[in-house]
């Protein structure tokens, strides 16, 4: 079992989602690696969440990476974006985590060649950071791996705050609409809908030594 397996299969999709805040995202491409810290994260509780695309066990040729084991990338479309999430729990558990943000560690000119627009609204969304990134589906139902897309979970930051919050876009879900399933890290700007009063503009709301 290598080190992802492991973090991802041994805790709760909750617990994962707030523990990949901090973590680095890695994504192989021909002119090197882009890195990215994830910032924001949502979880998606499988068959029992009303809000998760696997609720009732309803599977379809869309979401059938939902069902592989953990470490499985599902990105499915919504409108003209592009959204990664992450499978957590073993094959037939359909639970996931969805990435919301990123901040760019290593490929910022690459990452706005592919989204041009000014840094501060570069990875602030899950449809934005794909886009960044370069992600669309054809990495959908594959295994996170150093090849192409990996979590890199040795060279990390902490962050100093996070904060949790019901998910964005689930209405009408009863008590999935206003459960605590999104996280973010405290101030850093790189959160989608942060206001800018919110933002630490010094250290991005990570813990320095």
């Amino acid at each position: 079992m290598t080190d992802t397996e492991r973090f991802l299969s041994t805790q709760t999709t909750q617990a994962i989602a707030a523990a990949l805040l901090g973590k680095q995202l890695r994504l192989q491409t021909t002119t090197g690696a882009l890195t990215a810290w994830i910032t924001e994260t949502e979880a998606y509780l499988g068959a029992a969440d009303a809000g998760a695309h696997a609720y009732k066990n309803h599977q379809t040729a869309r979401n059938q990476a939902l069902w592989q084991p953990a470490g499985t990338i599902y990105i499915y479309q919504m409108r003209t974006w592009y959204l990664l999430n992450i499978v957590t729990q073993a094959a037939g558990v359909p639970e996931c985590v969805l990435i919301r943000g990123v901040e760019p560690a290593v490929g910022m000119t690459q990452m706005q060649q592919r989204r041009p627009v000014p840094v501060a609204n570069l990875t602030n969304g899950p449809g934005k950071l794909t886009q960044a990134l370069g992600l669309d589906r054809r990495l959908n139902g594959q295994p996170l791996q150093l090849a192409t897309l990996s979590l890199d979970l040795h060279h990390d930051r902490h962050p100093q705050r996070v904060v949790t919050t019901p998910r964005i876009g689930i209405v009408n879900k009863g008590e999935w609409t206003t459960a605590p399933l999104r996280f973010f890290v405290a101030g850093n700007p790189f959160v989608s809908k942060l206001p800018r009063r919110a933002i630490d503009h010094k250290h991005h709301g990570w813990i320095t030594s």
